[in-house]
Formats: C-alpha cells, sequence, structure tokens
C-alpha cells in the first residue's frame, strides 16, 4: 500500500472508490501505462464482494440444498430430519467473501502498476482533490463511489435495528420471524433464501406486483414460488408505522389495509441511493449530480467536468456488477487515450430466485410496439427440465421482421447462465437462422432458446416470399429427382 507521503504530486487518473468499477478502472488506465491512484475510504471489493453478489449468491446456494433435501422424496431420494445449522451457513458465507478477497485487494491492484491510499478522498477543484487533507492534482479522474442500500421513512422506524444487504451478513442466528420490506430483486431472493432456512418470511410490496422491474409473466412465476416456499407476499401495501420491541430488533409493522407483521428483525431492500454527498466535493470539481444524487454522465460516461468521468451505481446507469466493470474499462481507455467509447445499451440482468429471472433486450410484453413477434418455449417441452423435474419457467425469443433477436428472457433453472447466447446475439444483431445453425449440446436447459430459434426460421421457411421460394425449390427437385 501506498503511504501519503510517497504520492507524486500530480497522477495522470485518480479513481475513487475500489468497488469493481474502481479496480477494473485502475487496472485499465495502469495498464495502458498511465499514473494511476486508486483511493478507497473503506475496504477493497467495494458492494459485490462484501455486501452484493459474492455473500447472496452463497447464502442462496445453500438454501437451495437445504430445499432441495426437502423436495426429494418425490424422486425417490430422501431425506429426513433436514436441520439447518444458520451459523454454520453464514460462515460458509464469510469463506467465500474471504477466497476472493486476494483477488480485489491492495496487492493485486499494485501488481497491475497503480497505486493504492486507504483513505478519504475529496475533490477541491476541476483537476484538483485531497486525500485525508494531503493535497494531489489529477489530469484526469473517475467517480467509482457506488451507492448504498435506502432505508424507508415510517414513524417509529427509528426504535428499530434495520437490516439491509449491507449487514444482514452480520446475522448468526436465524429469524424466526423477518419481514422483508421491497418486492425487487433483492427482497426477492433474501426473502426466499431465509423461507427455504427455515424463517417465517413475510414481504411486504407497495406495488401491485413482485420484480416490477421485469416482464409480468415472469413476476407471476416467481410470486407463486416464492409462495410455495412458504413466504407471505403481501402487494399492494404500504407501510404506515413500525411499533418497536424493547429489544431494539423484534417490533410490528402496520400497514395501511390494517393488517400488522409481527418480526423478530426487519430487513429493508427498497434499492440504493448513490454515494455522492457532500463529503466528496463534486460541487468544487464541477460535476453535477441528478436529482436522486446520481453523477449525470454522457455516453462515454464524460461528467460535466470534461476531465472527470464516472462509472458504477455512482453514474445511475443499469446497477449490476457486470455494467460496473465494462463501464469502469470505458471510461478508464477514454481517460487515458482520448477515445470516445460509449457504454453498451445492451445489459443483461438476472434475479437469483428459483426459478431464476433473466433478460436482456427487448421483453415480450414490447414486441409488439417494436414490430417484433415472440417465439416462446414452455420448459414443460424442454428434456432436461423433464429430468431434473423442473419444468416451472419457460425461453422467449423477441424478434424482428428481418429476424434478428431483439431480446429475450428466460425463467428457469440456470436461467442466467443460459442468457449468455442470448446477450451475444441480441449484442450483434444475429438471426435466428444462425442461432439455429449451430449444433447445440443435449440435454441442456439452453435448448429451449435454440428451440425457439429453431421454431421462428420454421416459421419463415412457410410463409412470405421465402416460404414462397422453398415451396418453388421443393418442386423444381421433385420434377428433376425421379
Amino acid at each position: 500500500m501506498t503511504r501519503l507521503a510517497d504520492l507524486p504530486d500530480t497522477v495522470d487518473v485518480l479513481i475513487i472508490g475500489a468497488g469493481t468499477a474502481g479496480l477494473v478502472a485502475a487496472k485499465t488506465a495502469a495498464g495502458f501505462g498511465a499514473t494511476t491512484l486508486l483511493v478507497e475510504a473503506h475496504r477493497m471489493g467495494g458492494d459485490c464482494l462484501w455486501t452484493g453478489c459474492v455473500p447472496s449468491k452463497s447464502l442462496i446456494h445453500a438454501a437451495e440444498l437445504a430445499q432441495s433435501a426437502r423436495d426429494g422424496g418425490h424422486l425417490g431420494v430422501h431425506v429426513d430430519g433436514v436441520r439447518v445449522d444458520f451459523a454454520a451457513v453464514m460462515g460458509h458465507v464469510h469463506d467465500a467473501m474471504s477466497t476472493i478477497a486476494p483477488v480485489d485487494s491492495v496487492e493485486s491492484i499494485e501488481q497491475s502498476g497503480a497505486l493504492v491510499v486507504m483513505g478519504r478522498a475529496r475533490f477541491t477543484g476541476p483537476r484538483s482533490a485531497e486525500i485525508d487533507g494531503r493535497p494531489i492534482a489529477f489530469r484526469q479522474a473517475i467517480i467509482t463511489t457506488g451507492s448504498a442500500p435506502s432505508v424507508p421513512d415510517a414513524p417509529g422506524i427509528d426504535g428499530v435495528a434495520v437490516l439491509t444487504s449491507d449487514d444482514v451478513w452480520d446475522l448468526t442466528t436465524l429469524p424466526e420471524r423477518l419481514v422483508v420490506i421491497g418486492g425487487g430483486a433483492i427482497g426477492c431472493e433474501l426473502g426466499q433464501a431465509f423461507a427455504r432456512l427455515g424463517s417465517h418470511v413475510a414481504l411486504v410490496q407497495r406495488g401491485p406486483r413482485l420484480l416490477p422491474k421485469e416482464d409480468e409473466s415472469a413476476s407471476r412465476l416467481v410470486t407463486a414460488a416464492l409462495e410455495d416456499d412458504g413466504v407471505d407476499v403481501r402487494l399492494g401495501t404500504q407501510v404506515v408505522r413500525v411499533e418497536a420491541g424493547e429489544d431494539g430488533e423484534s417490533g410490528i409493522l402496520h400497514l395501511d389495509d390494517g393488517t400488522a407483521l409481527p418480526f423478530d428483525r426487519l430487513l429493508a431492500a427498497l434499492g440504493r441511493a448513490p454515494r455522492t454527498d457532500d463529503a466528496l466535493g463534486l460541487a468544487a470539481a464541477g460535476v453535477d449530480t441528478d436529482e436522486r444524487g446520481h453523477v449525470v454522465v454522457d455516453g462515454t460516461l464524460r461528467t460535466s467536468n470534461p476531465r472527470i468521468r464516472a462509472a458504477g451505481d455512482v453514474s445511475g446507469l443499469p446497477q449490476f456488477t457486470h455494467t460496473a466493470g465494462v463501464n469502469g474499462s470505458v471510461a478508464a481507455t477514454n481517460a487515458v487515450l482520448g477515445l470516445r467509447r460509449t457504454v453498451s445499451e445492451v445489459v443483461p440482468r438476472v434475479t437469483f430466485t428459483h426459478p431464476e429471472v433473466a433478460a436482456v433486450g427487448l421483453q415480450p410484453s414490447e414486441a409488439e410496439a417494436n414490430g417484433c413477434s415472440v417465439q416462446t418455449v414452455d420448459h414443460h417441452h424442454v428434456d432436461r427440465a423433464i429430468a431434473d423435474d423442473r419444468t416451472t419457467g419457460f425461453t422467449s425469443l423477441v424478434i424482428d421482421a428481418k429476424g434478428r433477436v431483439r431480446g429475450a428472457l428466460i425463467v428457469g433453472p440456470r436461467a442466467g447462465e443460459s442468457l449468455g447466447e442470448a446477450s451475444l446475439a441480441v449484442t450483434r444483431g444475429l438471426k435466428t437462422s444462425a442461432i439455429a445453425s449451430a449444433t447445440h449440446a443435449y440435454p441442456t436447459y439452453s435448448d429451449a432458446f435454440w428451440n425457439a430459434a429453431v421454431a421462428d426460421v420454421r416459421g419463415r421457411l412457410r410463409t412470405g416470399a421465402v416460404g414462397a421460394a422453398v415451396r418453388v425449390l421443393a418442386r423444381l427437385r421433385s420434377l428433376v429427382v425421379r
């Protein structure tokens, strides 16, 4: 780790925040030979490593094992007396974080050629900053400070130690009654996982359905799955007030429909807010933010100060680790090389419930308005799903008039893995004929994606000018070969 006293007076690139966007930006900039300084106030790795992707997927996997053990009887596998050792589950969660942490460590980043300082950075001007009071000038800067979970503002909630995705990983005892506020991806993932591990979970969603950013067809299947796992799903309800218990953790959640939900712990999953408070000094740097506090960027990730860029959650672009990483690379490349690379508009996303929901590009509900058609394969017709007895789900392709894949929605096991081919197809404008002509391994869940493409190609061969040409060729062939 570099000492403040050993820093040069000026660096080529100053990067503030060592989450995914910052780490990738630092490695990219240093790889181009730029004098690069990465500053982190808390811990290397950011939300993905410590509070997001890694711990949540570790917990979800343990929960899936518990549920699979309970459900194995109808396949002839009987596991009696399934017992969850929650402290051991959380031990696994922390082991996963610790195993991955060295990849994001100070030593790893400095091996790439970047300088790393642990401290708080603050802009003092359009081309200057200070780190714990130590002034430094920069030629270019990248803001990658990320985001923090939001907490509801309800009467009485200050009397309860509300859990968020930041600190739920500190639990060592499984809450007997857990109430989750928020029905987006984080709320659904954690709510289902805790239910499968043995908590009595209630999930409160203000809107009319879960996963409001996803297609309604996917939302319905996820809602049914959570209810099958014992989650008490409350839709179209809002928190009126919180009645805190004497221990400061338990209490009663009062809803606007007149009902009350007692809880031992309360978990808020209401989205995230950008880390752009006054301590960052954005005003001094001439960096504009929007009404929600996100740093305003153009398509090249440049801010209102042409020497400063932003990437990751702080930028207001889709809040995923993969976009943070890709955009961190784009921001650093543009900063060092003076290019104007733009961010991709094709952003895949996965909600890791059971079934998983994976989506990219245009969705089925958007097809008609964009002059597209939809090909859907129900997973009851997918041999691997039948073999695994996991047929709940479907794969839909959104296809334009030229046969190009414009979007996909996959609901089912391993949907995230199947989405890779769909993302490539949408990004590169591939036609269903290209997908259908590629040999796919059998039996896999991605058969559904392939079969949807094959169905579209066959449909095109039967209709329109292509269909007429095919019929003529077939007729001529029959006359010649006798």
